[in-house]
């Protein structure tokens, strides 16, 4: 049973509807491989999930029960790069013909297609950069969203199906076959790790110093020496080192992390051979499954420890900071960049000479330093009128239950003092970023039906990420809670002018307010309005859900 990319010679890629028949044809021939159906995509057809293994109708928990480890491959979340599509048909194909033996601790489940959407879209026009096949899907969904920006926003059907699947499957490591852009180099793949100081403590450790140390050896051995993912653009060029990816949640190795799953995203390089990028994208895979197996029961312990760590500890990390102090040093097989002339504008271009290779020692900066801290509440109530992002912590399984009666509570609550958002447009959203926060403590009435989340799961990272409204890829960063940032309430001014003289007679400590910012801001002094709004929002009329941040801190006593 031959693919397409075999037929043509590593000129061609696999349509959508060649894929899923070549895999119904080996879920027919052989019994250590089953295709089931999971969630719909946009595109109107499901995701697929292909399970390869020793099964014996075992589903993912009985097989962790009998100490299997479980690979979770994603294919096509950029159809544009197919390396993972043609490259997993091969290696489940060899498998069932016993060419590749599968370790018997080992389960395999891969995605053969995750943007249905985007391989649908074919043409030979996309990806203008890159060398084969010759027709391939394009980059963005139906929706024109970048899957693997959508991770926590989940706006795609297609990410509220993967999140299914991955919790279905609780992965112990998440491979996410990719095809970089960028600068010029010799190396065919580069890889992509989680960011190992933001998965922290023993597993990160273990990443840096031990899981990933043992890919490039064994890819090295199969004549394919790799490299970090390249994380350089615009007119620079890697020849000086660059800055290590720092992978948030909204990207599939960042979440995985917060799950505590070992994540890589391999990425070949656009300009090499068609056939040399699935060649490599098929032995990273085999080498990824060989180390699995080996330190198996290695990999258990320290996702176990973890989990239990993440339930009990007091404070969680939710930014970072890089000291570019530290480093770490690998080989880079470059070419030698230069400038001339450009055809187009007469002005001068960069371009790399391949007759011109070169070896050199780079630092790559990959040390962060944990930067912010938050202290774990004993738990998040969210009331149930915010049902999109509850929906959403359902999808990932989070561990919450509904108020069975009115409840007076006593909570912390923030406030929005300030925020930034993004001037364009970024996947349908416009970021909050640089948030400030106000706490104070009061006594609040819940009603029946709000959701009281305990923050003693294996979730509680993830709730940090995302309910932390100072977090990166918080569902306040993703604009979730942006109903709060308007106010709603406000005044006739005429009818508000005696109301408010009122008012001041009888609070004199905010006409002192008052006088005070008179004082300090001339402009302010000049401008009635500004000063009757003054008032008015620090009087008991001015609303108080106004940038009141709708995620309430239970604290422990």
């Amino acid at each position: 049973m031959k693919t397409r990319y075999e037929i043509s010679n590593a000129k061609e890629t696999s349509t959508y509807f060649e894929t899923i028949d070549f895999w119904e044809n080996l879920d027919k021939f052989s019994s250590k491989i089953k295709m089931e159906e999971r969630g719909m995509t946009d595109a109107g057809f499901p995701l697929h999930l292909v399970i390869i293994g020793n099964l014996e109708n075992e589903s993912f928990d009985s097989a962790r029960k009998n100490n299997k480890r479980v690979i979770l491959i994603n294919n096509g979340i950029h159809p544009g790069e197919p390396d993972g599509i043609d490259a997993s048909m091969m290696l489940a194909r060899d498998i069932t013909e016993n060419k590749i033996k599968l370790p018997d601790n080992i389960v395999l489940a891969i995605i053969p297609v995750y943007n249905i959407g985007g391989m649908l879209n074919r043409s030979a026009n996309f990806r203008v950069d890159q060398n084969g096949p010759d027709e391939f899907g394009s980059r963005a969904n139906g929706q024109n969203l970048d899957l693997n920006r959508d991770f926590i926003k989940s706006d795609s059907k297609n990410a509220r199906s993967f999140a299914e699947i991955f919790h279905e499957v609780n992965p112990d490591v998440l491979v996410d076959n990719h095809v970089s852009n960028g600068a010029d180099y010799q190396h065919v793949m580069t890889f992509l790790t989680a960011q190992y100081c933001r998965l922290g403590g023993e597993m990160g450790e273990y990443l840096n110093k031990v899981f990933e140390p043992a890919i490039y050896k064994s890819m090295q051995s199969k004549g394919y020496d790799l490299i970090p993912y390249v994380n350089v653009w615009g007119g620079e060029t890697p020849d000086n080192g660059w800055i290590d990816s720092m992978d948030s949640p909204r990207f599939s190795s960042g979440y995985g992390t917060l799950w505590n799953t070992f994540s890589f995203v391999p990425e070949t390089h656009m300009l090499k051979p068609y056939h040399q990028r699935v060649d490599s994208t098929y032995e990273l895979m085999l080498s990824l499954i060989e180390f699995t197996s080996k330190n198996s029961e290695k990999i258990k312990e320290l996702r176990e420890e973890t989990n239990k760590k993440n339930i009990h500890s007091k404070e969680f990390p939710i930014s970072w900071m890089l000291d570019k102090s530290k480093y770490q040093e690998y080989l880079l097989k470059g070419y030698e960049a230069g400038h001339k002339t450009s055809e187009v504008s007469g002005l001068p271009r960069l371009y790399y000479d391949q007759s011109k290779p070169f070896e050199k020692m780079i630092p790559l900066y990959n040390y962060y330093e944990p930067e912010t801290f938050i202290q774990k509440p004993k738990a998040y109530i969210i009331p149930q009128a915010w049902s999109e992002v509850i929906e959403l912590l359902q999808l990932n399984q989070v561990k919450m239950n509904q108020l069975e009666n009115d409840t007076d509570i006593e909570v912390e609550v923030y406030t929005i003092e300030s925020y930034e958002s993004s001037k364009h447009a970024y996947e349908s959203h416009h970021i909050n970023s640089n948030v400030k926060i106000s706490k104070s403590t009061k006594n609040k009435t819940f009603r029946k039906g709000d959701w009281y989340i305990p923050m003693n799961q294996t979730a509680n990272r993830f709730l940090i990420e995302t309910l932390e409204p100072q977090a990166q890829d918080s569902y306040f960063a993703w604009n979730f809670f942006d109903g709060i940032l308007s106010q709603k309430e406000g005044f006739s001014a005429y009818v508000f002018e005696d109301i408010a003289a009122d008012f001041l007679k009888s609070n004199p400590e905010v006409r002192k307010k008052l006088e005070d910012q008179r004082k300090s801001d001339p402009e302010f002094a000049k401008d009635a309005d500004a000063q009757l709004e003054f008032v008015f929002k620090n009087s008991p009329w001015f609303e108080p859900a106004y940038r009141q941040y709708p995620v309430y801190r239970v604290l422990e006593k």
